[in-house]
């Protein structure tokens, strides 16, 4: 019961610290997802909407968390205590939709690109000479899969004959299987789908097009082949603690314990990879200034192909994955149709996942 509150509260701070922080931390000329000009960055408007996001956002937390202590305090169900998390992202996602619409009004009716120079800057030696893979931060997932594998294929013979495939949020096991082959490297399944997920989610990463600042195009490259050389990194770094979870929690299984502490040997290691990426991310997420001569360029609008700022459509660009305006990282081309390749492939390892785990 102590764990289940202390790692929902420890959720649901993070989200609403990552929440507030974002317009800080995100790039000036796309605030709120919507593109301005460098000359409005600091617009009346857009100071506005930010002080009124960040009020409705943490009187949101504030609220969320009262509703999960109140779910709880009526049933005492430890599993509604995530409830508060979904309630604040929904919320927070709202109060971002509000900012939104309210700049977009202010920068059509302002006219903020009228007579401005739009351009966009290619760097060609992103082509001559690409980001390369970061093959070792690779490794730590394929040894901890390896890892699994072996140890499962020797544990395989003094397994009991029923598997606990599942713990409750109390670390009571739950559901149970019978041994068999699939059950039982069933996280396995799970790892391989993850690290091959991510891994190639990570590859797009380090070869998609990069949004330079037609300003300052030198300086934009140098600090585009930084941030995807961390974002790739994170990634892989959080594909090998996802795969250090996956064989804690097979060690569980295959020798048949139970503890308080079992939903802790997954959530730990994701939430502390989670973190890091973000705390990372988050502050290589600017372009920092380093004194080169502005061309007298704006980026070109292109709010026509974020839908609410968040969600990225073009059927003329090629790329699969794009740098997200608001948020760390990156986000896919909706228009492009390996996203929904990328999206059942998703589904498809999420389907794989519950009927080898719940196979009886």
């Amino acid at each position: 019961m102590t764990l289940a509150i202390v790692l929902s509260s420890a959720l649901l701070a993070l989200v609403l610290v990552l929440a507030l922080v974002l317009p800080s931390i995100n790039s000036p000329t796309v605030p709120f997802g919507v593109r301005v000009p460098a000359t409005h960055a600091d617009d009346p408007a857009v100071a506005k909407q930010t002080r009124i996001y960040r009020r409705r956002v943490l009187i949101s937390g504030i609220l969320a968390a009262a509703l999960g202590v109140a779910l709880y305090g009526v049933t005492g169900e430890t599993l509604l205590l995530p409830l508060s998390v979904l309630v604040l992202v929904g919320v927070w996602y709202g109060c971002f939709f509000l900012a939104n619409h309210e700049i977009r009004t202010a920068k059509a009716a302002g006219g903020w690109y009228e007579g401005l120079h739009q351009g966009i800057a290619v760097d060609t030696g992103l082509r001559t000479d690409p980001p390369r893979f970061p093959w070792l931060w690779l490794l730590p997932a394929v040894i901890l899969t390896a890892a699994t594998v072996v140890i499962g294929v020797l544990s395989y013979p003094s397994m009991p004959g029923i598997l606990t495939v599942n713990h409750g949020a109390k670390g009571t096991a739950d559901r149970f299987a019978v041994k068999s082959v699939s059950t039982a490297f069933s996280l396995v399944f799970v790892q391989l789908g993850v690290t091959g997920l991510l891994a190639g989610i990570a590859a797009a990463i380090v070869h998609g097009r990069p949004d330079l600042d037609p300003a300052r195009p030198a300086a934009s490259a140098r600090w585009h082949r930084r941030y995807t050389s961390l974002s790739a990194k994170a990634l892989l770094g959080l594909a090998a603690m996802i795969d250090l979870g996956m064989l804690g929690s097979s060690a569980l299984m295959w020798t048949g314990t139970t503890t308080p502490w079992a939903p802790l040997v997954i959530v730990l290691p994701v939430l502390t990879a989670v973190a890091v990426a973000v705390v990372v991310l988050a502050r290589n997420n600017r372009e920092q200034d380093e004194g080169e001569h502005d061309t007298g360029l704006t980026h070109r609008d292109d709010d026509r192909y974020w839908r609410g700022g968040l969600f990225y459509a073009n059927r003329e660009d090629h790329a699969l994955l794009v740098p997200r305006r608001f948020g760390l990282g990156w986000t896919l081309n909706f228009a492009n149709p390996r996203a929904a390749m990328l999206l059942a492939g998703i589904v498809a390892l999420v389907g794989l996942l519950l009927t080898l785990r719940f196979e009886r």
